[in-house]
């Protein structure tokens, strides 16, 4: 059978209805952490089934039937083919999916540099400029507005303005601090950077442009989950507050901005928890999306 239209559809409604679906969904602000791992999991399937679409479009139609072991077999991969795959058919259909793979590989690489960069100037600017604070795990800015956020990477930095120390309670500090960080413990910003890297290539994607945009906001949902561990909500609340106007730097991640109208609803509205099946059923999900588009490509005898 040939794979092609079914690749095709399929790589079609991960890229389109897919993010549509999940942006209308309730459970993703209630599970962050699991819809993060479920928009990383569509990208990673759209760009494999557009690998592989593109690899059964180029292919010879005679030559359709060997699916997935023929790209592999073009590879250079010796796997027991009866039937040898035409050399120039063969090259093509294997360079373009290369290069869809080495653009997306290739953006990831240059926003995490760029990132990277970025934050290291601005590093070395907050070490000459605030002050080590031994008993926060903080650098101390000289700023008249609440304000905190970090510098994530192989240095991490907590940096929180001293108007911030002056006017929050000792709590609500905490509770920055704890937020600040889960982004560095969690390597948020390499999560960020995939989505970022994805949006480079498919820009005009509604997957491509929606998992950016809620990466972001579902990258802070967690770190907010990871505050309420050992605070109240509304010590967590007041504190978010206090900075909603805080705007953080490139490359770094800030408890206020302007997401934070959407978290403090969610802070402070009902708490209930995605029932464990619920939770299983989604997270096999987000385990399994990503292989479908290899088990779509294998040939009937062994997909």
């Amino acid at each position: 059978m040939n794979a092609t239209p079914v690749l095709v559809g399929y790589t079609t409604v991960v890229g389109f209805v897919a993010p549509a679906l999940l942006l209308r969904a309730r459970w993703p602000y209630r599970a962050p952490a699991l819809a993060a791992a479920v928009w990383h999991a569509l990208v990673v399937s759209f760009t494999v089934g557009a690998m592989l679409s593109v690899y059964n479009v180029v292919m010879p139609t005679e030559q359709l039937h060997v699916g997935l072991l023929g790209l592999l077999h073009s590879c250079g991969l010796d796997i027991g083919m009866s039937s040898p795959v035409p050399q120039g058919a063969g090259r093509l259909a294997v360079a373009l999916p290369a290069v869809i793979g080495a653009a997306v590989t290739s953006s990831f690489l240059f926003h995490v540099v760029r990132a990277r960069r970025l934050r290291t100037r601005h590093r070395e600017a907050v070490d000459l400029v605030g002050r080590r604070s031994v008993r926060l795990g903080a650098t101390i800015l000289p700023y008249d507005t609440p304000a905190a956020y970090c510098l994530p990477g192989r240095r991490p930095r907590i940096v929180i303005s001293d108007a911030a120390v002056r006017e929050l309670t000792s709590a609500q500090l905490a509770a920055v601090l704890e937020h600040e960080q889960a982004h560095i413990a969690g390597r948020h910003h390499l999560a960020l950077a995939a989505v970022e890297a994805f949006h480079s290539v498919f820009r005009r994607l509604p997957l491509a442009r929606h998992a950016r945009e809620q990466m972001t906001l579902l990258l802070e949902m967690v770190a907010d989950d990871r505050a309420l561990r050992g605070h109240s909500r509304e010590t967590l609340a007041t504190a978010m507050y206090e900075m909603a106007a805080t705007r953080r730097p490139e490359g770094a991640f800030a408890a206020g901005g302007h997401t934070v109208v959407i978290r403090l609803e969610r802070v402070l509205g009902p708490r209930q928890a995605p029932h464990p099946l619920f939770w299983g059923c989604v997270a096999a999900c987000a385990v399994a999306v990503p292989l479908l588009p290899l088990l779509l490509a294998c040939p009937p005898g062994l997909g």
